[in-house]
């Protein structure tokens, strides 16, 4: 399946419009992420921790919004966008949302 932030796909008319379809994924940081981050904090540099949890929930998200499609009978999906929020108490879990428009091309 064809996943894109743009609303066309270049060569492949789109022939139906199915709806919008969308995954969520929340997805909470232990502790010792959290300590592992802050250390990073003070030393500086990137926290390959925290980006393995973004991968994976954006990751998740998209399957979960591909797999709607599917069910839509689409092939593809356009127009998609990400959104990021944290959670929960103390903001300690991250929500990751995605959305787009089911198409047949």
């Amino acid at each position: 399946m064809t996943i894109t932030t743009t609303p066309t796909l270049e060569g492949s008319p789109i022939k139906q419009y199915l709806g919008i379809v969308n995954g969520e994924t929340i997805i909470g940081a232990n502790v010792f992420r959290d300590l592992r981050a802050k250390a990073r904090d003070l030393v500086g540099g990137r926290s390959s921790a925290y980006e393995g949890v973004f991968e994976k929930a954006r990751t998740t998200s998209l399957k979960e919004m591909e797999e709607r499609a599917q069910e839509l009978g689409a092939n593809a999906i356009v127009g998609v966008a990400f959104d990021y929020e944290t959670v929960g108490e103390g903001n300690s879990m991250l929500m990751v949302t995605c959305n787009g428009t089911a198409v047949v091309v």
